[in-house]
C-alpha cells in the first residue's frame, strides 16, 4: 500500500486530499479551496496561484483513480463543478441521513447531477470488497465538537495485504473519544487527521476541545507508525507549540514534511502576504 498526499494546508490551500495505491487506485477528498476571508482579508495572489496548481493536480490524479471517496460536502472536500466523477465509482457521505442543513443543501443537487453517470454509493457505516482492497467507512462523527453546527462527516479505511490507513476527516483531532476509539479499534498503520482549528481558540473552538484533541492524539501517536496532522491546525503559525508533546514524539509530521518539504502556511501568513504585495506594488 502506497499512501501520497496530495494537497493541505501544508501546502498552501485548504485540503486533505489524499491518494491511495493497493491494487487500485484511490483519491479521498478530492478538492481544494481557499478561506474566503482571514484577518478581514481576501486571498493573497499567491494562494490563488497555489489553489489553481492543486486544483490541477487534483483533477489529473482523480480522472486516474478507480475510486473516489468523499467524507462531507464542504468545498475543500469535493468539488461539484468538476467533471471526474462521470463513470467513476463514489463513496459518499450520505446526502439526508446525520447532515446538517448546509451540507445536505451541497449533497443534493450533486446527487442529482451525477446519479446515472458515476456510480454513487452512500458510504456512511459500510464496508466494501474491490479487487483485494477492502473499504470500510465509519458511520458519521462530528465535525469536531458534539453539537457542532458544522455537521457530520465520514473516516475511511483502506485494508490491503494485512495494512490497514485510515483517513480522518474532519474529526479535528478527533475531539470526540468514539472516533479516537473507532481509529484505534482498526489497528491503523497511518492516519491522516486534521488536527483541531486553534486559530479559533476561545471563539469556535474551546480550551476544553483543545485538550482533549491533544490528549487523543497522543494515544493515537503512540499507538500508530506515522500520524499525518495538517489541515486546520495548519492555518496556525504556533501549531508546533500548541502541540508540542505531539509533534515531539517523531512519528507526527504535516503533508508537507511527508514529500520532503518546508510547511508553506499562506492562508495564516495572509497579512504578510498582502504586505509584501503592497510594498512590491505601492499606489
Amino acid at each position: 500500500m502506497r499512501v501520497r498526499p496530495l494537497f493541505s494546508d501544508s501546502l498552501g490551500v485548504r485540503s486533505l486530499s489524499v491518494m491511495v495505491e493497493t491494487d487500485i487506485r484511490i483519491v479521498i477528498d478530492p478538492s481544494a479551496a481557499l478561506g474566503p476571508r482571514r484577518y478581514g482579508l481576501p486571498p493573497a495572489p499567491q494562494e490563488w496561484e497555489a489553489l489553481a496548481r492543486a486544483k490541477e493536480e487534483i483533477a489529473s490524479v482523480a480522472r486516474s483513480a478507480d475510486v473516489l471517496v468523499i467524507s462531507h460536502y464542504h468545498y475543500d472536500h469535493y468539488d461539484p463543478g468538476e467533471d471526474f466523477y462521470e463513470g467513476k465509482k463514489v463513496f459518499a457521505k450520505h446526502p439526508e441521513r446525520d447532515i446538517n442543513r448546509s451540507q445536505r443543501g451541497r449533497a443534493r443537487p450533486f446527487w442529482e447531477k451525477w446519479e446515472g453517470r458515476a456510480e454513487l454509493v452512500a458510504a456512511d457505516g459500510e464496508e466494501f470488497r474491490i479487487g483485494e482492497t477492502t473499504l470500510r467507512f465509519s458511520e458519521p462523527f462530528p465535525h469536531g465538537e458534539r453539537g457542532t453546527r458544522l455537521g457530520y462527516v465520514i473516516m475511511t479505511v483502506v485494508e490491503h495485504g494485512g495494512r490497514k490507513f485510515i483517513h480522518a476527516s474532519d474529526v479535528e483531532g478527533p475531539v470526540v473519544e468514539e472516533a479516537k476509539e473507532f481509529i484505534l479499534e482498526e489497528r491503523p498503520w497511518m492516519v491522516v487527521v486534521d488536527g483541531p482549528p486553534t486559530y479559533f481558540l476561545g471563539y469556535r473552538f474551546s480550551a476544553g476541545a483543545l485538550e482533549a484533541s491533544r490528549r487523543n492524539l497522543e494515544e493515537i501517536a503512540e499507538k500508530v507508525e506515522v500520524l499525518i496532522l495538517d489541515h486546520h491546525l495548519l492555518r496556525d503559525l504556533s501549531y508546533r507549540e500548541r502541540l508540542s508533546s505531539v509533534f515531539s514524539r517523531g512519528n507526527v509530521r504535516t503533508f508537507a514534511e511527508e514529500l520532503g518539504l518546508e510547511p508553506n502556511l499562506l492562508e495564516a501568513r495572509r497579512r504578510e502576504l498582502h504586505a509584501s504585495s503592497l510594498n512590491r506594488n505601492p499606489k
